[in-house]
């Protein structure tokens, strides 16, 4: 078989649905594998974090096979691949882990040390995570199945929920995941910076959790529209660059318990200028004393397009000292989506959360991914899904 296609970055600004290779069980390292399966793509998402290395804010080589974010159905498998069958439909954790390892053992997936000759953390068609081909195509190759992969309970059921059971393999485990390390709860006060996907994933999870109000700052006025819409209450950072003060008009106090970070390195300040810690910096300003901080918005180690010399390694301008002082917790890295998925997953399943709905889900066809991709670039109010055998129309 030989049909597969797939989403390939091409340079900086530039991606392409191209003929790949049919998946091979294989790592990266060409070392043959059993504990594979090979995935027919039912869904499969554009992230903001692809965003981030087709805009040329990464050293991502140019061919690399695009996408983290897969659901499918297994039409092969491994011989050492014990409890999944042909024809199961399954949510795929964008991190690759091996479920073997000591960080795996512990439950912190995204820092596993097996799947990455280079680093620890491994994931699907990603920049320096390991080199695994991304799942934006038709077919996939996921290794570890029987750790990584939630089979859903009943096909039917799950085909039914398909677009919401899409953002469980990253957007909505990495939204709960901030709100969760932000210490949400029950009549908490929660801010959360930027209304894209991932922030309205952050928000809806936070409700998910009790919070009394969860406020979302942005400078889109799309965004913010959709945000009120959903029930949350937007905060335009156009206004002006005191967000306390935005803050007191809605909770009566510039402070709250919580703060979640969905923006990430490529944030901008008030006055459109790229500030990449102008976000992180706020959280500290509005966030309470012994307050918490969730960081699911990406920072990474090397920006060879940043405006400032120190961030092209990685290194910001933090106003650290306020945090210390305010005895701040933060949490920051890869969410270790194994941990959630699958109460998640029950939440949907029964009802509880149309994250879809909150995010914007657009589903298109594979070969309009160009398209998507220049439509969510310019900040359109939606979370694009990618249909590559045309199974969701019927959805």
């Amino acid at each position: 078989m030989s049909d597969n296609r797939g989403v390939v970055y091409i340079g900086p600004g530039n991606v392409e649905v191209q003929d790949i290779a049919y998946p091979r069980m294989e790592a990266p390292n060409g070392r043959a594998i059993e504990h594979g399966v090979i995935l027919k793509v039912v869904s499969t998402n554009i992230c903001g974090s692809d965003q981030h290395m087709v805009r040329g804010r990464t050293t991502a080589p140019s061919g690399m096979v695009l996408g983290h974010e897969i659901t499918g159905e297994v039409i092969e498998k491994g011989k050492d691949v014990e409890f999944l069958d042909i024809g199961d439909l399954v949510s795929v954790p964008f991190n690759v882990a091996c479920g073997r390892c000591r960080t795996c053992k512990e439950g912190h997936t995204g820092v596993c040390l097996h799947v990455n000759d280079d680093r620890a953390g491994g994931a699907y068609g990603y920049v320096d995570m390991g080199g695994w081909v991304g799942g934006q195509a038709r077919y996939v190759m996921v290794p570890y199945a029987d750790f990584n992969l939630l089979k859903f309970p009943d096909r039917d059921q799950a085909m039914a929920n398909i677009r919401d059971l899409t953002m469980l393999s990253d957007i909505l485990p990495t939204g709960f995941h901030g709100a969760l390390n932000a210490k949400v709860g029950v009549g908490s006060t929660v801010y959360v910076a930027g209304a894209g996907p991932v922030g309205l994933a952050a928000a809806a999870s936070a409700r998910l959790l009790g919070a009394a109000v969860v406020m979302i700052g942005d400078f889109n006025q799309q965004r913010l529209e959709h945000a009120r819409k959903m029930g949350f209450e937007p905060v335009d950072l156009g206004k002006h660059d005191r967000l306390g003060e935005m803050i007191a008009a809605i909770v009566g106090e510039p402070q709250v318990d919580s703060a979640i970070d969905a923006v990430g390195f490529e944030a901008v300040g008030h006055g459109g200028k790229e500030q990449p810690a102008v976000v992180l910096n706020q959280m500290m300003e509005v966030t309470r004393e012994a307050g918490s901080i969730g960081i699911p918005g990406l920072y990474v180690t090397e920006d060879p397009g940043a405006t400032e010399q120190a961030a092209q390694t990685g290194n910001l301008s933090l106003r650290f000292g306020l945090g210390w002082a305010k005895a701040h917790s933060f949490h920051t890295g890869q969410t270790p989506v194994v941990q959630y998925n699958r109460q998640l997953m029950q939440a949907i399943l029964h009802g509880r959360l149309n994250i879809a709905e909150i995010v914007n889900a657009q589903v298109i066809s594979l070969e309009d991914a160009p398209q998507g991709y220049q439509q969510f670039d310019s900040g359109a109010a939606s979370k694009f899904v990618l249909d590559p055998h045309g199974l969701l129309g019927a959805a």
